[in-house]
C-alpha cells in the first residue's frame, strides 16, 4: 500500500548492542529488531550506523568492508524492505574501488536504494574508511529524503546540505564515551564526557529543528573494548574501554521527542506515528562555525588527534593490501 504522506505514518528506530566485527551477529540481531519494527506496523525503520558492525579502534574492522557486489547488509536491507512493503536505512562499510566508504543505505519496498556517503570519519573511524562527496540528499519515491550521519548531524555543513531540500532526515550513530578504563585520567576526561553525553541526546532535536523536519535516530548502545592508538605513525596503542551511547530517538518536524530509548534500556526498538512533511526551522546556526554547538578545546583536540592517527593507519593497512573484503 503506498504512503499516504498527508496522515502521519508509523516510523521506527531500532536501538542495537552490536559486536565488533562480528557480522553474521550484527546482521541477525538488525533482521529481528526491524522485523519487531515491521511487525508494529512500522513504514520506515531506521537502523544505527554501522549496524553491520560498530566502530572501535579494532585491527579485526580491517577485514570487514563489504563488496558492492557481495553485500549481506544491503541484502538484509532489501528483503525487509520487499518482505514488509516497507522502507529501511542504516549504514556499513562498503569498499568501492581503492577505498572504503561508510555509506548509509536507504532502500524502497521494491528493492531500489539510494545512498550517502558520511563527509567525515569521526576521530579513530579514520581508520577504516574515508569521506564522501554527496550531498546527503537522496532522491526517492517518498521526495527528497535527508541523511545525517552520526556527528554530520553537530556540523554547520550538514544544515547547509539538506534545509529546504529534504521532507525526513534517516539517521543513526556510533557515538562512545571517553575511557572507563583509565582511572589515573578520569579527572581530565570526567567534564568532557559529561558534555559529549548531553551532546549525543541533544544533536537529534537540535538538527531536526535547524532543518524544520522529522528525524529518526537510531543508535549503537552497550559497553566495548578497543585500543587506542597514542601517536600518527607509531602504531603504539593502549586498551580503551567504554560505551556506545544509544539514544535512540524519533523527533518531530518541531524538534519534540515523540519517542526515545536510552543506553541503560539496551537494544529494541521505539515507534511513533509522525507527519513526514517540513515545517518552518526554529534554529539557525552560525554559517561561519564549523561546528553547530560550541564544542570544549579539549573535545576538539581529542578529534584532531584521533583524525591524525586514524588516517595515518588507514594509508598503513592500504599500502600493504590488508583491507581485505567481506
Amino acid at each position: 500500500m503506498p504512503l499516504d504522506l498527508s496522515k502521519p505514518v508509523r516510523v521506527a528506530a531500532v536501538q542495537m548492542e552490536g559486536r565488533v566485527a562480528d557480522i553474521p551477529y550484527n546482521l541477525d540481531r538488525a533482521e529481528k529488531l526491524a522485523t519487531e519494527a515491521f511487525e508494529h506496523g512500522a513504514r520506515i525503520v531506521a537502523l544505527p550506523e554501522f549496524f553491520t558492525t560498530p566502530i572501535s579502534f579494532d585491527a579485526r574492522l580491517s577485514g570487514c568492508a563489504l563488496s558492492p557486489n557481495n553485500n549481506g547488509g544491503l541484502d538484509l536491507l532489501r528483503r525487509l524492505a520487499r518482505r514488509y512493503t516497507g522502507y529501511v536505512g542504516g549504514s556499513m562499510l562498503v569498499r568501492r574501488g581503492a577505498d572504503v566508504y561508510n555509506t548509509y543505505h536507504f532502500v524502497q519496498p521494491d528493492g531500489a536504494y539510494c545512498t550517502h556517503d558520511k563527509d567525515l570519519p569521526t576521530m579513530w573511524e579514520n581508520a577504516f574508511y574515508v569521506g564522501g562527496g554527496d550531498d546527503g540528499v537522496m532522491q526517492t519515491n517518498l521526495g527528497s529524503v535527508g541523511a545525517a550521519v552520526c556527528w554530520e548531524m553537530i556540523r554547520t555543513q550538514t544544515v547547509l546540505r539538506l534545509r529546504g531540500r529534504a521532507r525526513f532526515v534517516m539517521s543513526g550513530s556510533n557515538w562512545w564515551t571517553g575511557p572507563m578504563n583509565w582511572p589515573l585520567m578520569g579527572p581530565l576526561f570526567a567534564s568532557a564526557d559529561r558534555y559529549n553525553r548531553m551532546l549525543a541526546g541533544r544533536a537529534p532535536v537540535i538538527l531536526a529543528k535547524m532543518l524544520g523536519v522529522p528525524l529518526l535516530h537510531a543508535g549503537q548502545a552497550g559497553r566495548f573494548t578497543g585500543r587506542f592508538l597514542l601517536v600518527p605513525g607509531l602504531g603504539l596503542s593502549v586498551p580503551y574501554t567504554a560505551e556506545f551511547l544509544g539514544e535512540t530517538k524519533i523527533v518531530d518536524r518541531e524538534g519534540n521527542v515523540v519517542a526515545s530509548r536510552g543506553l541503560g534500556e539496551g537494544a529494541g526498538v521505539v515507534l511513533a506515528d509522525v507527519l513526514l512533511d517540513s515545517g518552518k526551522p526554529s534554529l539557525d546556526p552560525d554559517p561561519a562555525s564549523f561546528w553547530i554547538p560550541k564544542l570544549p578545546a579539549f573535545l576538539r583536540g581529542y578529534w584532531t588527534h584521533q583524525n591524525a592517527c586514524g588516517k595515518w593507519y588507514y594509508r598503513k593497512r592500504n599500502a600493504a593490501g590488508l583491507s581485505r573484503v567481506k
